[in-house]
């Protein structure tokens, strides 16, 4: 991860030890905070590549601090919760929340999605492969051996979010709450259009093999 500084905001002793060691093994630095209200003060003398802020804290809750946390920066935001309630969810995304990460979980999956996030922060997704997609956020645009295509602003965050955890199955409701950050009322159908011309655009860049796959009953997943 490029010695990048990572904030661990998590009471629990055993998790947070956990995840830092994890984290440190993947290339990171990182420094552990255990209160809610020690977050703001050291943000403001220091300047971490990321947060993993948990939900449920002492002196003060995870979705206060990131609510004050985004007057001030654009850090990104990991929330770690034992509560999966799809409002909650809402509710953080809407205060600045960037990815959610439920209890239980595993040390692995976590630092899997801090690397995601990293990347998707940076501005630019690579594929792994030699046909390797590069997302632009300047221009919309998504190229490949050399040649480009142009996206709207909404296949370009569907592509983005489906790309940043290759392998990773993404329900339609995910993806819905990821790309529509007005929370208008959309239904699968919608997304299901959407992915249909993505597709589409990503087929004329003569990919060796399609990107985007389908399973059947839960949603998509990026995968080369």
């Amino acid at each position: 991860m490029n010695d990048a500084l990572i904030l661990v905001v998590e009471d629990e002793d055993k998790i947070a030890s956990v995840i830092c060691e994890y984290l440190q093994a993947a290339g990171a630095r990182t420094h552990r905070i255990a209160n809610g209200l020690e977050v703001l003060p050291w943000l403001r003398k220091n300047s971490p590549s990321l947060v993993l802020l948990d939900l449920m804290l002492p002196g003060c809750d995870g979705l206060t601090v990131c609510r004050e946390l985004r007057k001030e920066s654009s850090v990104p935001v990991i929330m770690l919760t034992a509560r999966r309630e799809e409002q909650d969810r809402l509710t953080g995304f809407d205060l600045g929340v960037d990815d959610y990460i439920c209890k239980p979980f595993s040390a692995k999956e976590v630092v899997a999605r801090v690397v995601a996030l990293l990347r998707r922060a940076q501005g630019e997704v690579k594929s792994p492969k030699s046909d390797a997609l590069i997302l632009d956020r300047n221009t919309y645009r998504v190229s490949a051996k050399g040649k480009t295509v142009a996206l709207t602003a909404l296949e370009f965050e569907m592509l983005h979010v489906l790309m940043g955890a290759p392998g990773r199955i993404f329900s339609r409701d995910e993806i819905m709450n990821r790309v529509y950050n007005d929370f208008r009322i959309v239904n699968d159908r919608t997304i299901d259009s959407h992915v249909k011309k993505l597709r589409r655009k990503l087929d004329s860049l003569s990919l060796e093999e399609k990107p985007l796959r389908s399973v059947y009953g839960v949603g998509y997943k990026y995968e080369m």
